[in-house]
């Protein structure tokens, strides 16, 4: 049977995009962008600082890296801890080793949870975003609207009392996002989020309260995504990393400044058998010229005064 005609007959149906939450565009047509002292390279480390309920519901999904076993899950329960309490202290030390300016996502609900930790993190001063209130409340499609509202409130309220910060950015947990999420991030004072990773550099994102500027956080890089998901070893991972910086400055030379984002979660790389990981692909990245580190309020401030 052939398709009804008005199959491909809907809203927005346009050259490049079936939407207009943003211009659409080639990566190469777009103004080039210099990072400061004639740098190519921004590096963008996010570091994941998650909970994830003993309890989770899972609605409307199985949360990824949460519990897997039946209720108490304390094996994963247990672990994710771990890197809250041992293996976020492996990073910093590896940070500073490597003159790395890293931005830390938090969920809410940590930041509630461990005292001891916002105090190490208000000292250093490094840029914190939301992200959201836990791994197990989850922004999705059908959510009803009111409620996804409260907990955007909720976990931002939150975490700017207990930071100190503004809080300009957001990561979703999982990455998961309702049709309203955007609109309702933009009304909370949300400059930038993290979820759409359909591109190296940054764009402008349009909400009914306003605009947004998607700042996308490759999945395809994530420490829990090869390691974890694609069951790749560490060692790959950290190949793919160099390959990805090498190939991105290269990249910058011809057309413009790139950003090289990691997202990083201590309970993984924090891990006395991966730790080294993480600080053979930090020393490869900073050995390279033309590197800056900064964090992600920083590399879209830079961003955005060119555009």
């Amino acid at each position: 049977m052939s398709l009804d005609k008005t199959y491909l007959e809907y809203p927005e149906r346009s050259y490049g995009m079936d939407h207009d939450r943003y211009d659409w565009s080639m990566l190469t047509d777009r103004k080039p962008v210099e990072w400061p002292n004639g740098n190519k390279l921004a590096l963008w480390v996010n570091v994941g600082l998650q909970f994830f309920p003993l309890n989770q519901q899972g609605k409307p999904f199985k949360v990824p890296g949460g519990m897997t076993m039946p209720y108490p899950d304390l094996r994963h329960y247990s672990l994710r801890d771990y890197g809250n309490r041992v293996g976020i202290y492996r990073f910093l030390k590896a940070f500073d080793r490597f003159n790395i300016t890293p931005t830390f996502a938090l969920n809410s609900r940590l930041a509630e949870r461990t005292p001891y930790l916002m105090d190490v993190l208000k000292e250093r001063g490094n840029e914190i975003l939301c992200h959201g209130e836990h791994m197990d409340a989850l922004h999705y499609g059908g959510q009803d609207k009111a409620e996804e509202a409260a907990q955007i409130e909720r976990a931002l309220e939150s975490l700017r009392t207990l930071s100190g910060q503004n809080v300009r950015g957001w990561i979703s947990p999982a990455k998961s996002e309702s049709a309203s999420t955007p609109d309702l991030l933009a009304a909370n004072g949300i400059e930038y989020f993290c979820d759409w990773v359909n591109d190296d550099m940054p764009y402008q994102f349009r909400t009914e309260n306003g605009e947004l500027t998607a700042m996308p956080l490759s999945t395809e890089l994530e420490d829990f995504f090869v390691i974890q998901n694609n069951g790749h070893s560490e060692d790959s991972w950290v190949e793919q990393v160099c390959d990805a910086c090498d190939f991105l400055l290269n990249e910058a030379k011809k057309q413009g400044g790139r950003i090289l984002a990691l997202n990083i979660h201590p309970w993984l790389l924090g891990q006395p058998h991966r730790i080294a990981r993480l600080e053979r692909a930090l020393d490869y990245i900073t050995s390279q010229d033309g590197v800056w580190s900064a964090g992600a309020g920083e590399i879209l401030d830079c961003w955005k005064g060119q555009q």
